[in-house]
């Protein structure tokens, strides 16, 4: 048992249980700004598999009870100050959000959603490195028309290192298997393309790959309409 747990009822509760947009970004500045032993207990629906590697990548521990089918209370310890190389505290550009959606018609089916996530990218000894399984989302969503996918595993991808010779070569396949009129009109003017073009001008120009990720999740992150994962309502 973690020493740290019999303080657990006094940590700071956060219950998102009743939130419908993407609340992470506030989690995580949260996170980031508390001290060494110190701790903040998370409330949600479902359990929040996706939340555990960006807390540790802060420093932190956890240790998560299940209170009911409907409610997980996480609890995160600071055990070190440390701070990731991403924008925002991630491990990863863009966590799935989207499982929220899945919560809002039931917490069993996100449940279900974030053990099947999990599956996919939370094998700890995948025989697929992530490279080349982002660079398979990613040609995935193309191939479907999921162009928001597809822009989203693009930064991803691009943040886990993967080089524009790569994309060169990925793009060029897209102009081949979906045809030069398919390109033309729907790869082209997306967020997809903008984002490749994006990282090549920049590295043009011998920008840092850390800045050139921060410009791309300041253009094409959770902000931009055709990137991210909820409904946005044009009068706001």
């Amino acid at each position: 048992m973690k020493s740290w747990l019999q303080d657990k009822e006094s940590f700071k509760v956060v219950d998102v249980r009743e939130l419908t947009g993407n609340f992470l970004p506030s989690i995580l500045k949260r996170a980031r700004n508390l001290d060494v032993d110190n701790g903040i207990c998370i409330v949600q629906s479902f359990e929040p598999v996706p939340l555990y590697s960006v807390m540790e990548e802060l420093g932190y521990e956890y240790e998560t009870e299940k209170k009911s089918d409907t409610e997980y209370r996480v609890y995160f310890y600071r055990v070190t100050k440390q701070e990731s190389d991403l924008p925002g505290g991630a491990d990863l550009p863009f966590k799935p959000t989207a499982i929220v959606n899945f919560n809002t018609i039931d917490p069993k089916l996100a449940h279900n959603v974030v053990t099947f996530w999990d599956y996919i990218w939370g094998n700890e000894a995948p025989a697929i490195g992530m490279k080349t399984k982002l660079l398979l989302s990613l040609a995935n969503g193309v191939g479907a028309g999921r162009m928001r996918q597809a822009t989203r595993e693009f930064v991803k991808a691009y943040a886990s290192g993967v080089t524009t010779a790569e994309f060169d070569e990925l793009f060029a396949m897209f102009a081949w298997n979906q045809g030069i009129g398919h390109f033309a009109s729907e790869i082209g003017p997306s967020a997809l393309f903008g984002a490749y073009r994006l990282v090549k001008e920049l590295e043009r120009k011998e920008v840092d790959r850390a800045e050139i990720v921060k410009k791309l999740l300041e253009k094409f992150g959770e902000k931009n309409p055709e990137v991210n994962t909820f409904f946005q309502d044009k009068k706001e």
